[in-house]
């Protein structure tokens, strides 16, 4: 079977992705920080459904933590042809004026360089010219790379932008070594997120703002990211998919 990698998998839009990925016959591998029990609860719900699926503790910012996670990978599951960059964080609303450096470094260590280690990593094991055969990577980003999120996250918003030019460039660079590399932008989608940002009533609040008049769904998202690694988006590289009920 093909082994696919999702950090962040334990929770929301990473949980809903690796059990979406289960269903289509993908083993897993699973990346948390600190939530151990809801990764291993993600895992076992995997290999109900048949295949094989680990959860290893990772801190995506560090780069031995990540070097690990794919050290893990291969010894368990053979290399990855799958990468999901999910795992991101949000810190409480906030204006910029409010920021310490330390909220902002953070923001940027796990959301851009979390994402760029491991999508190094993947590289490695995918591309043609390490001896690869190929893979794809879905990056999830957000809608707050074009809306900004003004008076709540900018920083987060910001670190998504990077993680949307991140996306194209890396398309561009490895299209040629047989990988695929796509983002998807989610919305206001029904996560623990919200909650964590110190808004667990952001849903609420924002619903009525998006054109479709609801948030989305965890699953929702995960569909089209499965899509992304599936061969009917064989021709999609540097795509940034908005999954935001139009906002």
């Amino acid at each position: 079977m093909v082994a696919a990698v999702v950090t962040g998998g334990g929770r929301g839009i990473g949980a809903a992705t690796a059990t979406a990925l289960g269903r289509a016959g993908f083993d897993l591998a699973l990346s948390y920080e600190r939530n151990g029990a809801a990764a291993d609860e993600t895992a076992a719900a995997c290999r109900k459904l048949g295949v094989r699926a680990i959860a290893v503790k990772a801190d995506v910012a560090l780069e031995e933590d990540v070097e690990g996670l794919f050290r893990s990978v291969d010894a368990e599951l053979g290399p990855p042809s799958i990468l999901v960059n999910n795992a991101g964080i949000v810190a409480p609303k906030a204006r910029v004026d409010e920021m310490s450096a330390a909220r902002v470094e953070r923001m940027l260590a796990v959301n851009v360089l979390g994402t760029v280690l491991c999508a190094r990593e993947a590289v490695r094991r995918m591309s043609t010219g390490h001896g690869g055969g190929g893979g794809c990577i879905v990056n999830v980003s957000s809608a707050a790379s074009r809306l900004g999120s003004p008076g709540e996250y900018v920083d987060y918003a910001a670190s998504k932008g990077a993680v949307d030019t991140f996306t194209l460039g890396l398309a561009r660079e490895v299209a040629a070594e047989g990988i695929r590399v796509n983002a998807v932008r989610p919305g206001i989608v029904a996560t623990g997120i919200h909650a964590s940002g110190g808004q667990p009533d952001r849903i609420e609040r924002l619903a009525p703002a998006i054109p479709m008049g609801r948030a989305g769904s965890a699953d929702e998202v995960a569909s089209v990211i499965v899509w992304l690694c599936s061969a009917a988006a064989s021709y999609m590289t540097g795509a940034l998919i908005d999954v935001s009920g139009g906002r």
